[in-house]
């Protein structure tokens, strides 16, 4: 999951970028709304976290036009202001949630973990396809209540799959979500991790789950979709990029 930090204050800002790293989170930083406001444009946030006053527009003017855009990401409000009208001029122009400061870490993750879960349509944090449960909370992933061993991530496109059930993902979102754009490989890495992917769910007889779309990536339907939808023919974004491609010598974890 990739989240967007607009906060002017650095003292602020670096132990919650670090903090969300933490909980394995990508996190982008911006000090503007404006800067915020053309990230948004260009990349795919699952959540904003927003200082209240930002050095060029307050929080509510930030929400307002991202919402005017029609941006339907999540927005989470942080600031020292604990007033009744401050808040509810923040919720009347789109936010999501309001968080005074200080707050305690393991709140803000909590928080975040709800935000994202909710706008993607789940009611808890255990979302299951088929015989296949994963745990947002824990990170945990069973299959007919066995284990399955993942690396970070394999953990983190099986996730961003499960959260975006039936949405076709390009493999540059895969990338983002992953690297946030910091010292970001080739693309075919992608299509590496997809492959070991399928093989680990391969061996509880859902090696089926993960659909390539042509051209466009990959999708998870629930387990009888994907069994009717299966690809035929040779996996030109997958198997067979793993087969061809050099080891990549990139960390998994």
């Amino acid at each position: 999951m990739r989240i967007l930090i607009a906060e002017s204050d650095l003292s602020t800002a670096t132990p919650l970028i670090k903090t969300l790293k933490g909980a394995a989170y990508a996190v982008d930083h911006v000090k503007t709304g404006e800067d915020a406001l053309d990230m948004m444009r260009h990349y795919d946030f699952d959540l904003l976290i927003t200082e209240l006053n930002l050095s060029d527009i307050d929080a509510p003017e930030l929400i307002r036009q991202t919402r005017r855009a029609h941006m339907k990401v999540p927005i989470m409000v942080i600031s020292s202001i604990d007033r009744s009208q401050v808040k509810v001029k923040a919720f009347s122009m789109g936010a999501d949630d309001y968080l005074v400061k200080p707050f305690d870490t393991d709140e803000i993750i909590a928080r975040c973990r709800a935000l994202v879960r909710r706008s993607r349509g789940y009611a808890d944090s255990l979302l299951r396809i088929g015989e296949l449960e994963l745990n947002l909370e824990s990170r945990i992933v069973n299959i007919n209540g066995k284990p399955l061993h993942l690396t970070g991530k394999e953990y983190s496109i099986l996730e961003l799959l499960v959260v975006r059930k039936n949405t076709v993902l390009a493999k540059d979102t895969f990338l983002n979500h992953l690297y946030g754009g910091i010292d970001e490989p080739e693309m075919k890495i992608i299509d590496v991790f997809i492959c070991k992917l399928r093989r680990k769910l391969q061996n509880y007889g859902l090696g089926n789950l993960i659909s390539t779309v042509w051209g466009r990536g990959y999708i998870m339907r629930d387990a009888s979709e994907s069994s009717e939808n299966a690809p035929t023919g040779p996996d030109t974004e997958g198997n067979e990029s793993e087969q061809n491609a050099p080891n990549p010598h990139i960390s998994e974890e």
